[in-house]
C-alpha cells in the first residue's frame, strides 16, 4: 500500500471518528518501516557506501547493493562477500569451458632489480587478451612469479635461471593484497571475461655484480597501472657477463633480444662456429637480424659484453604442434 494511501485513509478515518468543530493540528508521529529482511537504506551515506564498493570491486550495482544488504552496510565484508561468489561462479565457469582452445594471449615482463620475469597467460581470442582485466591477470601472474623468485634464498655468484610450468604456476601466492593463489585469480578471470584461459609457464632470471639481462617485448604495451610491466606477443631475455658497467647496455641488451625473437636460436653457441649449416640455430653464429652482413657474434664482440643464455616465449607456442599430434 502506498504511502499517500495509507495517509488518506487514516485522515479519513480520523475524521470520522472526531465530533464536529474546528479542526485541531496535532504534531505528526514518527514513521516507522517494517520489513522482512536486510535493507539497504536510501540515505546518502548508504549511496555513498554503494558507490565506493562499486569503484573498488568493479561489480554490478546489483550485486554490491546485494553485498552491502547482505552484510548489514559493513564495506569489509562486503567486499569479502562478492569476491567469494565470483569465485565460486568463476570455478563453475571454468570447469564448464574447460579444454577449450587457448591460442591467443599476452607475454609480459617484469623487471626489478636484479631479478626478471617472462610469463605467459592463454585465452580463447586476441579481443580478451586487449580487455583491461585479462591484462591485469597477466601482471597478477607476473608479479606472483617476480615475488616467489625474489624469496628463494641462494647466494649468487653467477646467473640463476628457472621455470615454472603451468601447475607450479597455479600454486603461487597471489601476492599483496590478494587472497588465494594465481589459480584462484584465473577463475575469478573466466567468471568476469567468460572465455577459458590458462596459466601457461613462467621464467626467471636472476643475476649478480658483472651480469645484466637485457630484454625485448615485441609488439610492447605498457601496463596502466604497474609502469615496469612490458606486454607483448614475444619476449625474450638474454643475459650477458661485463666487467663493469658501461653506457649503452640497456640499448644493447634491447638489440639481443629484439635478435632472440626474430631469429629464434636454439643455443647460444661461440664466436668459433662458423655461420651455415647447424650453426645457424646457434646464436652467436647468426645472420644479426638488423645488419645481416655479419654474424651475431661479430656484432657482440667489440662491445666488451659475453652472451651467455638467454630466454625466448612466443605467445601460443605449441598449440598448433599440439592440435597437429
Amino acid at each position: 500500500m502506498s504511502l499517500l494511501r495509507s495517509l488518506r485513509l487514516y485522515l479519513a478515518a480520523w475524521a470520522g471518528s472526531c465530533p464536529a468543530g474546528p479542526l485541531l493540528l496535532q504534531a505528526p508521529q514518527p514513521w516507522h518501516t517494517f520489513h522482512t529482511g536486510p535493507r539497504l537504506s536510501s540515505s546518502a551515506s548508504s549511496k555513498e557506501l554503494l558507490m565506493k564498493l562499486r569503484r573498488k570491486t568493479g561489480y554490478s550495482f546489483v550485486n554490491c547493493k546485494k553485498a552491502l544488504e547482505t552484510c548489514g552496510g559493513d564495506l569489509k565484508q562486503a567486499e569479502s562477500w562478492l569476491h567469494k561468489q565470483a569465485q565460486k561462479e568463476g570455478w563453475s565457469r571454468a570447469a564448464k569451458l574447460h579444454g577449450r582452445k587457448t591460442k591467443e594471449g599476452l607475454i609480459g615482463l617484469l623487471q626489478d632489480g636484479n631479478t626478471t620475469v617472462l610469463v605467459e597467460v592463454n585465452c580463447e581470442t586476441d579481443f580478451v587478451s586487449r580487455n583491461l582485466k585479462f591484462q591485469q591477470l597477466v601482471q597478477q601472474v607476473a608479479l606472483g612469479t617476480l615475488l616467489h623468485c625474489q624469496n628463494l634464498k641462494d647466494q649468487l655468484s653467477t646467473y640463476s635461471k628457472g621455470f615454472l610450468n603451468s601447475s607450479e604456476l597455479s600454486e603461487l601466492p597471489a601476492g599483496p593484497e590478494r587472497e588465494g593463489c594465481l589459480k584462484d585469480q584465473l577463475a575469478l578471470a573466466i567468471g568476469k571475461l567468460g572465455e577459458n584461459m590458462t596459466l601457461k609457464r613462467a621464467a626467471w632470471v636472476k643475476v649478480p655484480a658483472g651480469f645484466y639481462v637485457g630484454s625485448y617485448v615485441h609488439g610492447a604495451m605498457h601496463s596502466p597501472s604497474l609502469h615496469n610491466l612490458v606486454l607483448g606477443k614475444y619476449g625474450a631475455l638474454v643475459i650477458c657477463e661485463t666487467s663493469e658497467r658501461k653506457a649503452g647496455l640497456e640499448d644493447l641488451g634491447r638489440r639481443l633480444g629484439q635478435h632472440v625473437v626474430g631469429m629464434a636460436p636454439l643455443s647460444v653457441g661461440s664466436l668459433d662456429d662458423e655461420p651455415g649449416g647447424e650453426a645457424e640455430t646457434k646464436m652467436l653464429s647468426q645472420p644479426y637480424l638488423l645488419d645481416p652482413s655479419i654474424t651475431l657474434g661479430q656484432y657482440v664482440q667489440p662491445q666488451g659484453v659475453s652472451v651467455v643464455d638467454f630466454v625466448r616465449f612466443e605467445c601460443g607456442e605449441g598449440e598448433e604442434a599440439a592440435e597437429a599430434e
